[in-house]
Order: structure tokens, then sequence, then C-alpha cells
């Protein structure tokens, strides 16, 4: 591939010189706490990922600290990052290396690959940037910045071009010092080769097939995403007694393992008004004796396939409902409730810097 060497020298030189990216994981040779830091960013941004991994590193030194830790206190300490799929597999891989390696964090590719909730671009950070191994990452920023400069029109969101973006990474990849060619090349496309790239002060736009040829706001090319599905939440808070019912997601589904309060999900707008909600207390729940019923629309949340719409809808209750005595489900103070790992999607409600406009309906 034409320039590939000089491309590398250009971002070599622009990373000793130039590069003034500062993150609490950059230059870390502890592979536990370049697993970790590469966990968090999955699907998280580095200014909000930075903090929990702050947090981790506080809580657990080592992961035969995280191994030993109980579920309920690491999934409060991710709560709020979402896709709480990567704690779980965080907890399984940590304990799983505990007991396959007695704590120490396995040293060759294939090995680390296989660890779950790794895929290989984790797997390629990790062996560059603590084992030093010949591995290229390909991420966003690595896509669009080779995308750009070779001028590759290939989409970078299917099996085609996932494969031969791989294979150009690894042939500009520079095999003597592989982590810092990685860290060089993510670095450039999160500072310089943005979605809105900085051009004027790019090292490498001269040899740059997409700035000499006014292509930069065409590549790279993505492929059309599917339209999100659309769910809708409606929470009802049962009140009794200065305490709530709280319920534990154990499906198979977003947020598993994580607390809520009742739901009933629908897939449309359930246009809830003083009527609808009395008519669905009374006749689908039975429920007849309460004192006040207050209302809170809430704010979409977007997932990456799913966009997430809901009410938050608080019964004070005088008495406890027949039908909740045969449900999974606890009576929660509000401090019993604050130890509880909850969905994003929830603190709307539960925080209270930032509760939502509450319509009391009766």
């Amino acid at each position: 591939m034409k320039n590939k060497k000089l491309f590398r020298e250009i971002l070599m030189k622009w990373h000793r010189k130039e590069n003034r990216r500062e993150m609490p994981w950059k230059g870390e040779k502890d592979p536990y706490k370049v697993w970790l830091s590469e966990i968090i960013l999955q699907q998280t941004r580095v200014e909000q990922g930075w903090s929990y991994y702050e947090k981790f590193i506080k809580h657990y030194q080592t992961i035969t600290q995280l191994a030993n830790a109980k579920d309920e206190e690491v999934f409060k300490l991710w709560e709020g990052l979402g896709y709480y799929t990567r704690c779980k597999n965080l907890l399984y891989t940590a304990r799983f290396i505990q007991e396959k390696y007695a704590g120490k964090f396995p040293s060759d590719y294939n090995s680390i690959l296989k660890l779950k909730g790794v895929g290989s671009y984790t797997a390629s950070a990790i062996a560059s940037f603590c084992f030093n191994l010949p591995h290229a990452v390909v991420d966003g920023n690595v896509l669009r910045v080779l995308s750009r400069y070779f001028g590759i029109d290939i989409p970078v969101d299917n099996t085609e071009g996932k494969r031969y973006f791989a294979h150009v990474a690894n042939i500009c990849l520079d095999k003597n010092k592989p982590g810092e060619y990685n860290q060089s090349i993510m670095d450039f496309g999160a500072t310089v080769c943005k979605p809105v790239p900085l051009c004027e002060i790019c090292p490498l736009r001269i040899t740059c097939i997409a700035f000499n040829k006014n292509k930069i706001d065409v590549l790279p090319v993505k492929l059309k995403k599917p339209a999100k599905k659309e769910r809708w939440f409606s929470y009802f808070i049962f009140q009794h007694n200065k305490k709530k019912f709280v319920q534990q997601r154990t499906a198979k589904d977003i947020w598993q393992n994580l607390h809520e309060f009742y739901l009933v999900e629908t897939t449309h707008d359930p246009e809830w008004n003083k009527q609808k909600i009395k008519k669905y207390l009374s006749g689908e729940l039975s429920i007849k004796d309460f004192t006040g019923v207050s209302i809170i629309k809430a704010k979409p949340q977007a997932l990456t396939h799913q966009q997430l719409f809901g009410y938050f809808i608080v019964v004070k209750l005088n008495a406890e409902p027949d039908f909740l005595k045969n449900i999974p489900g606890e009576w929660l103070s509000q401090n019993e409730i604050k130890t509880k790992a909850f969905p994003r999607f929830m603190h709307q409600y539960l925080s209270a810097k930032n509760a939502l406009p509450q319509v009391l309906l009766f």
C-alpha cells in the first residue's frame, strides 16, 4: 500500500512531539488496568469513563480484589455507565482469571481474546500496550484515519470492510513498537482526524487522499442503520409506610440484574391520564385503596438498537396490594434503595437534582 511507511513515520513523530491527549490509563503496562479501561470505554466516551475508571481502581486495586467483590457492590459502582453486560463480563472474567491463572493476566493474544467480553480490539490493545505484541487496534478513530488517508471507500461496518481494514491496520503497524503506534493512531483520530477534522494542522494532509480529492465528508463510508425499536416503560412506583416496591430484572434483556419499580411495558405510548390510570389500577391490579397518584413523563433514552420512552407513576397506598405479595420483589426504604443499582433511565426519577415536572392527578 502506497505511503504506508511515510504514514507510520509521520504518525509516530506527531505522537512523540505534539500529542497532548491525557488519560489516566495512557502508558499503563498493567494488563488489569488496561483491560479495565477498555471494558469501561466500550460504548462509553472517555470523558464519562474517566471517573469510573478511577473509582474502580480505588476500590479494586488488583484483579483478585475485583474477583472477590460482591456482585451488588460492583454493579452499584458501575451504575450510570449503561450496557451492563459489560459489568457482568467484567466480573466473570476477573473470577475466571483468578481461578485459572491465579489472578495473573494471560500474556498471549489468543488467550486474551478468549476472555469473556474481550474482542479483537481489546485483545490487541492489551497485547500491544502491556506485552509489546504486534497486533493492531481497530476502533472508530483508527477506521476514520485509515479510510481518509488511503482513500478507502469500502464500508467500515460490514464483514468485508472490517476484514479489509484489519488487514490495512496490520500492514501499517510498527511491529517493533506496536503499543506506541496504536496509541498514536487512536489519539490522532480522537484529536486531529475527528469526524469534523482539523485538516489545517494535520501533518498527514500532503499525502492524504481524502484531503487532496475533497472526500473528507464522504469517508469513511457507513451503511445505513436500521430503525431503532421503540419501547415504552411505565413504572408504577408503589409507596406504603415510607417504603417503595422494588424488583430485580432477571430476564435476558437490557439491564439484567439491575433493579426497577413495577413495570408495565408497551410498544406504543399509553398516553396515561387520570381515567386510564384509575381504570388500570382497579381493573388490572385490583387496587382501589390509594390516596394519591402523580405522573412524570420520562426523557427518552437512546440505546444502540432501541429507543426508550416512558412514565413514572407514583401511587400512594393505604395497604399493600394482594397482587404484589405473589410477585418477586421487596419493600425498601429510601436509604435501602440507594444501595441498589438501577438503570440510568430510572435516575430521572431517583435523582432529586434531575427531577422532572410532576403532575398530580388525584
